[in-house]
Order: structure tokens, then sequence, then C-alpha cells
């Protein structure tokens, strides 16, 4: 068996040197990292008033409530609810429509692959800022605007998603495989060609499957923004919730619930059949 060679430390730690001599501020700054988040944990739970009695107490109030709701009873309302529900599930299927369709040339706009950064960098901030805005937000502007309904909710839903949309489709589109851009470059395409043939073949499959995904998340997202006035059955919602009718919250609680499920149900078959084809092709 052959010896093993001398190891020269000295050598190695010559070498090496920010790995065996790292500065105190190196070494303290996880440390400190640490110290300093645990800090600010403790600071917010103080500042925002936590309180572990109340919390034991509101548990106590909870399990009241959810006995309340026993059993889920929509009383004569059931074709109400199931119209308000129809509505829910029409703003998060247009509202995302929408914003996919007038989100997606502005993706072009903003992948560096296809314009100079002259152009990307403020169509990129312009997404920033409306991406910024929460859902909930929008709808309180829309209802000023274009008053109480359905109608508010979706132009919500829209102006959210397409900033969302702009960053998710920019981004998939920077990630398209140049080759096939260059093939067509090669053979004498266009610019107009590079994109028609050699990006939106690649990028088409992924932008379905996230507008799949933000469809199931806005049917939730509707119904947030209808406890605000934008109709749908989160409206129905507040107003029992208002009245203290729990059976009949609790119905409607398992409606939402059944209806994103399938939703997700759909369209996961949906995603994996384009992402089959997508395999096949």
């Amino acid at each position: 068996m052959s010896k093993a060679p001398d190891i020269n430390t000295a050598e190695i730690r010559a070498r090496y040197p920010d790995v065996f001599d790292r500065p105190a501020s190196a070494r303290l700054a996880t440390p400190l990292m640490l110290v300093a988040a645990l800090a600010i944990f403790v600071f917010g739970l103080v500042d925002l008033d936590f309180s572990p009695a109340r919390l034991i107490s509101g548990l106590g109030q909870l399990g009241w409530i959810s006995m309340m709701m026993i059993p889920p009873d929509p009383g004569s309302s059931l074709p109400l609810y199931l119209k308000a529900l129809g509505e829910t599930l029409s703003i998060a299927l247009l509202g995302t429509t929408l914003a996919a369709l007038f989100a997606l040339p502005v993706s072009l706009l903003a992948a560096r692959n296809v314009v100079p950064n002259i152009v990307r960098f403020p169509i990129r901030r312009f997404l920033d800022s409306i991406r910024g805005v929460d859902t909930l937000i929008w709808a309180l502007v829309w209802i000023n605007v274009v008053g109480l309904g359905p109608f508010a909710g979706v132009l919500a839903i829209m102006v959210s998603d397409f900033g969302a949309f702009g960053k998710l489709f920019s981004e998939a589109i920077e990630g398209a495989d140049q080759k096939q851009v260059e093939g067509i470059r090669a053979s004498g395409g266009s610019a107009l060609h590079e994109i028609r043939f050699g990006l939106m073949p690649q990028v088409l499959p992924v932008i379905a499957g996230q507008v799949l995904y933000f469809i199931e998340s806005n049917t939730r997202s509707a119904t947030i923004i209808g406890i605000v006035g934008a109709g749908g059955i989160g409206l129905q919602l507040a107003e029992q919730i208002r009245v203290l009718e729990w059976q009949k919250v609790s119905f409607l609680v398992l409606m939402i619930l059944v209806a994103v499920a399938a939703i997700d149900f759909i369209s996961g078959k949906l995603r994996f059949a384009i992402i089959g084809r997508r395999a096949v092709a």
C-alpha cells in the first residue's frame, strides 16, 4: 500500500487565505443576521399586540361558531347562491382571459431576447407598478370608477393579472431555445417570423399552463373581491356573515371549496394534456 502524501498545511493556508483567515465581519455576518431576524420577529409580536391568552380564548369562540355552522343549510336561497357562484366563475374566467390576451404582446416588449434594453426597461417597470397593487385594491378602485357589480371584479382581476402575466410570459420567452430562432433567421426569415415560428411554439404550452393555474387561483380572488362589492358569491358570503347566518355561511364555503376543487381537477387534466402533447411533439 502506498503512503499517503504529506499535507503541507501552511501552503494550503497561503493558497486559500479566504477560507482559513476569514475576516471578523464575514464570520459574524450570519449570527448577526439571525439575531436581527429574531429581534424583528419579537418586535412584531409586541407591536401587533400578540397575546397567547387572547388566542386561547378566541379558540373557544371559534369552536362555538364551528358548531353553529353545522349542518350546512342554504335555506330557500340555493338558486341565488348557484347564480352567484356562476357569476364568480365568470369573473375569474373572463378577467384571466382578458389579462392573458393583453399581456402577451406586451410581454414580447419586456423580453431581452426580443427588444433592446431601452425598450424593455420601461415596460418592465410599468408591469412592476401594476403588479405591486393587490387585486383587492384594484377592485376598490374600479368599484369607484364603474360602480358595484361583477364588471368591476372583471376589471380588477384583468388589471392585476396583466402585470403578473407580463412578467411570467416575458420570462418564458427569455428562456426559450434560441436555436430555432437562429435557424429561421439563417433561412431568411424576418423578425416577425422569428417570433411567430421560433418563439411562440415553444412558449405557448407554458403560457397555457400558467393561464389555467391563474383561472383556478382567481376563483378564490373573485370570492374575496366580491366581499367589497364586486359581485359574485363573495357578496352573498359577506351578507350572511354580517347577519350571523352561520349555516348558510358554511354552505357557501362548501360551494366555494367544491368549485375550486373541480377547477383544479379540470385544469390539472388540461395542463397534463398540454405538456404531454408538447413532449410528443
